[in-house]
């Protein structure tokens, strides 16, 4: 069956995509993949910060960035302070600091506002991939490459899948909410 195959890849890179975006908002707790979305001008051109640098989180409240070379560590501190994550690095000389300011409640509000966007976004992509399934496989059944109860039995099979990745998209939104909302 191509199409439900299909359509089950796609639903996987459309969670992946919600995963991705998820780990990169903002909560009180320090991880690294909040800087992910840093670009740092480095050797002529834009580098994702975790290519010039080793990224951790050694603290709940801290993230350590150690460039691999010393002579970035000021492009390094001006990438994350020009960043929109509104935070403040400091350097000693060998590593760079930032510390994670607690959210206020409106900041976790607009925060949870945006998990939601994006959650809908996921939905919307996964929504798209059983479309298309869909489509291809009535393409079959008005080709007569398909009976109508092999139609109906894989349109039901795709719905599951739809079912399925919506209901982990909804998981995902619940686990970082409560994650952005804890104080």
């Amino acid at each position: 069956m191509p199409s439900s195959a299909q359509a089950r890849q796609q639903m996987e890179k459309a969670l992946d995509a919600v995963r991705r975006e998820f780990a990169a908002v903002r909560t009180g707790k320090a991880t690294p993949a909040l800087l992910d979305t840093v670009r740092v001008e480095a050797y002529g051109s834009r580098m994702p910060i975790n290519q010039v640098a080793s990224v951790s989180a050694p603290e709940p409240r801290l993230i350590v960035v150690q460039p691999w070379d010393r002579s970035l560590l000021h492009a390094i501190e001006k990438a994350i302070q020009t960043s929109d994550l509104g935070l403040n690095p400091s350097n000693d000389g060998t590593v760079i600091r930032v510390p994670i300011p607690a959210l206020t409640e409106e900041r976790r509000k607009d925060m949870v506002r945006l998990l939601h966007k994006l959650a809908e976004e996921g939905r919307v992509a996964v929504r798209h991939a059983r479309q298309e399934a869909n489509k291809d496989i009535k393409h079959r059944l008005s080709e007569h490459e398909v009976s109508d109860d092999d139609a109906r039995r894989e349109m039901d099979e795709v719905q599951k899948l739809t079912d399925e990745y919506i209901h982990k998209i909804d998981q995902l939104l619940k686990a970082k909410e409560a994650e952005v909302m804890e104080v």
